[in-house]
């Protein structure tokens, strides 16, 4: 998304190191600082390294580390935010990723200048609240002109829209939003029913569901998500005292994939990270 975003703005090619692990502000909304996500270091967590021995990949993320700083301008520290799809990735690892955690900390905590932090304990340092770490000084902020609409995954929505089932789906979600805002304009329920149709409404635009519906999913997973979204679109239409259309009862996807890390993640580019 960054990288699009400064195109965008007509910055020329430059390399990652140069532009990559610095704050930014977007000209349009200057009291929000952003951060960009190194995908390369996150999808090795994610994806890479669960084959690995524990101490070597530590080292390897350890040694990317350095590298970044090693490249960074020499005025400034650079700012890695490793960000990864929630705890998904640890359940791939041998033994939770134990031996692996245990070897990136212990490095991480020797290291002579690599220090793990917080995005609360930047905001804090950069107000004057809290202590900032000697030697190098941060990374300066920089300006966003516009922020380019995407994802982390392949930089754009294709997980979640664009595709016949995906695209099912919202149809059938956006049919089921009209017809509950032309109730609920209408006065006709109460304000319990009214407050339980809009949390089922809620469960209903959960990203999830579009998430999982594509032919390159599990089937297992693609048949139990389909279902339930189905349901719940069912069960908002009996709250608000319609009718449920004939088309939830028909299955919007299927599933015949076999997808790494059983779909629950995804890479930031298909063609994934040679390391």
């Amino acid at each position: 998304m960054l990288a699009n975003s400064l195109k965008a703005a007509g910055s020329g090619a430059e390399p990652r190191s140069r532009y990559l692990y610095r704050p930014y502000r977007l000209r349009a909304t200057p009291e929000l600082l952003l951060f960009f996500r190194d995908d390369r270091l996150s999808d090795r967590i994610g994806f890479e390294y669960r084959t690995w021995h524990g101490s070597d990949a530590a080292a390897n993320f350890v040694g990317e580390l350095e590298r970044i700083a090693t490249e960074a301008p020499a005025d400034e520290r650079p700012l890695v935010s490793v960000i990864l799809d929630g705890e998904n990735a640890w359940e791939h690892y041998p033994y939770n990723a134990y031996y692996f955690l245990n070897a990136l900390y212990q490095a991480l905590e020797s290291h002579a200048y690599i220090r793990p932090t917080t995005y609360a304990a930047i905001l804090d340092e950069r107000s004057g609240d809290g202590g900032a770490p000697p030697g190098v000084p941060a990374a300066a902020t920089h300006q966003l002109e516009r922020l380019v609409a995407g994802s982390w995954v392949y930089g754009n929505f294709a997980t979640w829209i664009g595709s016949a089932d995906k695209n099912r789906a919202w149809d059938l979600l956006c049919a089921a939003k009209q017809s509950f805002d032309l109730v609920s304009a209408s006065g006709r329920l109460d304000a319990e029913r009214s407050a339980a149709a809009e949390r089922q409404l809620a469960d209903c635009e959960a990203s999830d569901w579009f998430w999982w519906f594509g032919d390159y999913n599990l089937g297992a997973a693609v048949t139990s998500f389909d279902r339930l979204y189905r349901a719940k679109l069912a069960n908002l239409y009996r709250l608000i005292d319609l009718p449920v259309p004939a088309a939830l009862a028909v299955p919007i996807s299927h599933g015949h994939g076999d997808p790494e890390g059983g779909g629950s993640m995804r890479r930031a580019s298909a063609a994934g990270d040679p390391v």
